[in-house]
Formats: C-alpha cells, structure tokens, sequence
C-alpha cells in the first residue's frame, strides 16, 4: 500500500524537517485547495491532488495521512486567513483611528477574504454539516476565533470603551456567527445582492452599535464619516 512507503530521506510523515519537504508540502496543500475548489469533497481523489502538485500518487502519503487530513489543514489555513482581521486591525491598531474605520477596515478585509475563498467555503461549509468530525473541527475553530474576541471585547469595556454590561461570550459568539450566516448567504448561496462597502459598512456598523464603541473612554458613540 502507498501509505506505508519508506519515508523520504530527512522527512517523517505530517511533519517535514528539510526546507524541500516544507516547500513541498506546501505545494500539496495548494494543489488540495485547488482540486477541493473544482472537485469538492467527495469527488476530490488524492491521485488528482499528487498529479497536480507534480508528484506521484504514493509521495503524497510521505506528507499527509489521508484525504481527510491535507482537507482539514486547508481549512485551517483559511479559516486563519478570515479571521486574523479583527485582531490586526480592530483591536491593534493606533487608538486615533477611529472605531467606525477600524471595524470597517477589519470587516472589509474579512469580506474580501471569504469573497476570495467562496468556492472552497462552499465546500467546507457542506462537509461540515454532514461529516461529525469535520463538524466538531470546524466547531472548535470557531470557539478558539470566539474566545479570541471575547477577550479583546473585555479588553474594550476595561478601557471604557465598549458597553460594559454585555457579556463578551455571549456577544462574541452571536456576532461571530453574523458574520459568518451572512458571509455565506452573500457570497456563497448568493441570496444578498449587494456590493462589497454596502456589506462592510453595514456589517461595521452593526459591530459599533452592538458593542457601543467609543473612541475614548467616555466620549460618543463612533458613527460613520458623514457622506458614507
């Protein structure tokens, strides 16, 4: 059987010590990426994943365990990639740049991101709500991104500058899942007709008025530059 090959020299399987075996497992994950994009799932074939990365069938299992792996590590990629705005941007950028342009700057990046990633969303999102075990992956991520929020979101009301009588957890989560359902629904299942700003600054402004973001402790709620 392939997957029981010899190692290759200076590699050990799901974990490439060399510079060439990272580079290379690299190249497979974005031949996964692409061949799940085209394919999905179910149809997806590691020989379709080897042949275009440009390797053998059987070198891909000197990386990756299965089908089922290299699929959840590309969903940990770019579940990383969408949710790194709000940390970026809303809660590390300069405190003079006002709430209302930092969440919408972070809203638009992660729109951007998903609107990028919608093929392979599409894909992710259907395998989760079929397979238990890429459910609970999917599930876990999304409490790590959560409590990552939570956090920044007490962060806020110790300055005084969000409302502190919300519960960060609770808050977290259902903002969370706003923007994921309405990321999906927009880009994926194209049920929303709209364009990228009225998405961003609808979505930021929501954020700002949930949270009752303050640009300092004490001072008015942030609005939307006039114009906007």
């Amino acid at each position: 059987m392939s997957s029981a090959a010899a190692p290759i020299e200076g590699e050990s399987r799901g974990g490439p010590r060399s510079r060439k075996g990272v580079r290379t497992r690299a190249k497979l994950l974005e031949a996964a990426k692409k061949t799940f994009e085209e394919h999905g799932f179910l149809d997806a074939r590691i020989a379709d994943i080897a042949e275009r990365a440009g390797m053998s069938h059987g070198s891909f299992y000197h990386y990756f365990e299965s089908k089922e792996q290299v699929f959840r590590e590309v969903v940990e990629a770019v579940d990383e990639q969408l949710s790194e705005p709000m940390e970026s941007v809303v809660f590390a950028t300069a405190a003079e740049v006002p709430a209302w342009e930092r969440m919408f700057t972070a809203m638009r990046r992660h729109l951007e991101r998903y609107q990028a990633e919608a093929r392979l969303m599409g894909v992710i999102e259907q395998v989760a709500r079929y397979d238990d075990h890429m459910g609970a992956v999917r599930l876990a991520q999304h409490k790590r991104y959560q409590d990552q929020i939570a956090h920044s979101i007490r962060q806020m009301q110790k300055r005084g500058v969000a409302d502190p009588s919300l519960d960060p957890t609770i808050t977290a989560a259902a903002l969370g899942a706003l923007t994921e359902r309405f990321a999906e629904m927009w880009l994926v299942q194209h049920a929303v007709d709209c364009s990228l700003d009225e998405a961003s600054e609808t979505l930021a402004t929501m954020f700002v008025n949930a949270l009752q973001m303050k640009d300092t402790p004490g001072g008015p709620l942030s609005s939307p530059p006039h114009g906007r």
